[in-house]
Parts: structure tokens; sequence; C-alpha cells
């Protein structure tokens, strides 16, 4: 069987598939990352207002599961984590799960965003659309910008929703050589601007109360301490994943290292009003070193940050970076 080529996707490590459904007139969407043959499962959560599900089984304290079937990656706030539903049936119709002896359970950890602020309110990401997700799940290129998790993501909210932008749903990946490949996808809904790392340039975030530009988030914040308009919710959410062989104290290591990414992109990060969370998949048996691994998580994390923003097109009159980049200084 010939080599896949790398494309720079969370999908080139071995043994990972992702899919997406996306509800276009809504404005939201899940993203699942599906490992049916198992991965060894972490999770770092930063911020104050997470959503999530089976966090606690993914730390080293709970080690009788050590492993996870998919992560799913969902909008809808906590309504979301219903998409997770349908993931486990998806799972279990494939005989895939940890074997209780009476019946296979998937292992199916999940985080959401907050999106009901974009599109309709009424409509979130349920166990069909979970379902779904998996269905169309592969082992090929991720569309990223406006799909799945990302669908009706948002960011620079310091001012509340008529001055934010267009966030989205990004991807990359990183080989190391002797085989090892690090990658991740992550769905960007930050309170705080998205900066591009290379250039220190703001390229989505809060725009300016009055006239075009941006405000800058964290200049802003000094000048109004604390009387802007902070009435939602935020969340920066993704998946890290390696071939590398990795233990659960590792792998949880991995994603707080893989933290790093988001800090060096939203400015700010992990505030108390984003639920930042990554989880950290290991599919394989390559020996790695853990640093080397952590240290290019973030890297991977922080390009597909960049990566997600810049995919995004402008929906019900929110902006989004390609508007800015096409209109010039």
């Amino acid at each position: 069987m010939p080599r896949k080529a790398f494309r720079g996707d969370i999908t080139d490590v071995p043994g990972i598939r992702v899919g997406q459904a996306t509800d276009e007139r809504a404005l939201t969407g899940c993203t699942v990352v599906l490992c049916e043959g198992g991965a060894t499962v972490g999770v770092a959560v930063r911020g104050g207002a997470p959503g999530s599900r089976e966090t606690d089984l993914c730390r080293p304290a709970h080690p009788l599961v050590s492993q996870a079937h998919a992560v799913l990656l969902a909008g809808g706030s906590a309504f979301g984590l219903a998409a997770a539903d349908g993931v486990m049936r998806y799972l279990e119709e494939r005989g895939i799960g940890y074997d209780t002896g009476v019946a296979r359970v998937p292992i199916v950890p999940a985080a959401i965003l907050f999106d009901l602020a974009v599109g309709d309110p009424a409509v979130r990401p349920d166990a069909a659309m979970g379902y779904a997700a998996c269905q169309a799940a592969s082992d090929g290129p991720v569309a990223e910008g406006n799909v799945g998790a990302g669908a009706g993501a948002t960011v620079g909210k310091l001012l509340g929703m008529a001055r934010c932008m267009k966030g989205g749903l990004g991807t990359a990946s990183v080989a190391l050589g002797g085989g090892l490949v690090v990658g991740a996808v992550v769905a960007v809904n930050a309170l705080g601007d998205v900066v591009d790392p290379r250039s220190g340039r703001i390229i989505a975030g809060t725009r300016a109360p009055l006239g075009p530009g941006l405000a800058d988030t964290l200049a802003l914040m000094r000048r109004l301490l604390g009387r802007a308009a902070l009435a939602f919710s935020h969340t920066v959410i993704g998946v890290v994943a390696t071939n590398a062989a990795l233990d659960v104290p590792q792998a949880n290591f991995v994603a707080s290292m893989a933290h790093d990414g988001i800090a060096r992109t939203i400015r700010p990060a992990h505030t108390l009003l984003d639920g930042d969370t990554l989880f950290c998949l290991a599919t394989g048996r390559r020996r790695a070193d853990v640093s080397l691994v952590g240290a290019y998580a973030a890297e991977v994390v922080a390009e597909a940050i960049v990566r997600g923003v810049r995919a995004a097109r402008s929906v019900a009159g929110i902006p989004a970076a390609s508007d800015l980049e096409a209109a010039g200084p």
C-alpha cells in the first residue's frame, strides 16, 4: 500500500480520522476525532468556564481506563455535549469500546464552546449530529473555517458580539523524523484577539468601538477596567494527536504543554470567561521524547488556530480575518 501524502492535517497521525457535521443555517456543528483502535488519552483545562465530559477519566488519578476511542468537539454550549451520545452509538454498533464483560462501552471525552449568540440558539448539536459526524469521518483532508465545531465560533468579544469577528476550525501537523508525527485540530472561539506569532500582528479580534480597524483587546481591557460587555462565554477547544507511545501522565503533560500554543496566538488567553480545553491522543508505539512531543504540540496548536481563523468567512454580519486582509492596510 503506498504511503499517504503528508498534508499538514491532524489526520497525518496514523490511526486518526476526523469527521464533521455542520448546520449552516443555525451556525453550529461538531467535529469528532476518531481513534477506533484506542489511544492513550490526556487532558488539560485552563480558564474559568469549561464545558466538558469525561475529563476526569483522562487524568492519571483514574487509572482503570487509559484509552479513548474518540474525542468530540462541539458548539451549542452545554447542550452540545449530547452529540457525544451519537458518537458512542456509532462506536458501539461497530463493537468498539472498553470491555466491561457484559458490554463494550466507548470512551468519548468531549468539550464544547459557546456559540448560542450566533445563528439560531434553539438549534444545538445533538446525538444525530454526532453520529453524522462519525459517518463522515476519514483520514483525508480536514475542512477548515466555518465547519464543525467552528461553524459559529467567534473571537474578540470584549465589547460584546456587535464588535467581534469570526473564528473557525483549523488543523496542522508536523513530521519530526523517524516516522514521528504530531498534529492538532482546534476550534477557535476566544474572548481575546488572534495574533500571528510569526509577525506579532493581530489578524482577528475586537473591532474598534468607532470606525474601522481593531481595538487590541489587551490594551482595551486596561482602559476599560472591567467595564466591558462580558456577557458571553468563550472557549478554545481542541485535540492534539501523536503516534508516540505515551502513558496517561505523559499524555496529560503533552496536553498541558500544548496550551502554550493558545497563549502564543490568543491575547489574552485562559481568562475567567474562557474554558480552554485541549485533549491529547497517543495512538502509537513509537518511542519519543515527551518534551519534544509537547513542544511541537504547542507549535501545531498555534498553527491550527491561525489557519482556522484565516480560513473563516463572514457570517450574519460578523466579519472575518479574510475581509481585513482583502481590504489591505
